[in-house]
C-alpha cells in the first residue's frame, strides 16, 4: 500500500515493478545484476480518486504517456531494494504534488507613488543620456 494522504492509498497489485539492467558503467556485475527498476502505474486503471486522476492527466510530464501510463526509471542506487523504494518515492511525491491547489493571483496595481517614482527615474536616465550626446555651439 502507497500512502498518498489520510485518505487516499494506492494498493500494490496497481503498480507494475519490474528490474532491469542499469545503464552506464559499473564494472563486473553491469552485466549479471538487475538494479535498475521500471515503474509503470496506469492513472485510468487505478483506484485514485477522479480529481487525482484529472491533474495528473492534465500535467505536461514526460514521464507520463499519451495512453496515460506513468513511467518511472530508478537506477540511482546499487541495490534493486534502495531503487524500488526510490521509485515508489518519486511516484508518490508526483502523485502529492497534483494535490496541491495553487492559490489563484489577483492582480495588483501600482501605486501612484511608485508610477510617479518610475517616470522621475526614466528623466533622469533620459538627461543623463542626452548629456552623452555631441556638444553643439
Amino acid at each position: 500500500m502507497l500512502e498518498i494522504s489520510n485518505y487516499v492509498a494506492i494498493p500494490d497489485d496497481e503498480i507494475e515493478l519490474s528490474a532491469v539492467r542499469a545503464q552506464g558503467a559499473g564494472g563486473q556485475n553491469v552485466n549479471k545484476v538487475s538494479s535498475a527498476i521500471h515503474l509503470r502505474f496506469a492513472i485510468n486503471a487505478s483506484s485514485l480518486p477522479e480529481f487525482y486522476k484529472q491533474r495528473l492527466l492534465e500535467l505536461r510530464d514526460q514521464r507520463i504517456s499519451k495512453d496515460g501510463v506513468i513511467m518511472i526509471k530508478a537506477q540511482q542506487f546499487r541495490t534493486q531494494e534502495q531503487n524500488k523504494d526510490d521509485a515508489l518515492l518519486r511516484l508518490q511525491e508526483l502523485i502529492k504534488s497534483v494535490a496541491v491547489v495553487q492559490k489563484a493571483r489577483l492582480p495588483t496595481k501600482a501605486t501612484r507613488s511608485s508610477q510617479r517614482r518610475r517616470m522621475d527615474n526614466k528623466t533622469q536616465r533620459g538627461k543623463i543620456k542626452e548629456l552623452r550626446g555631441r556638444i553643439t555651439d
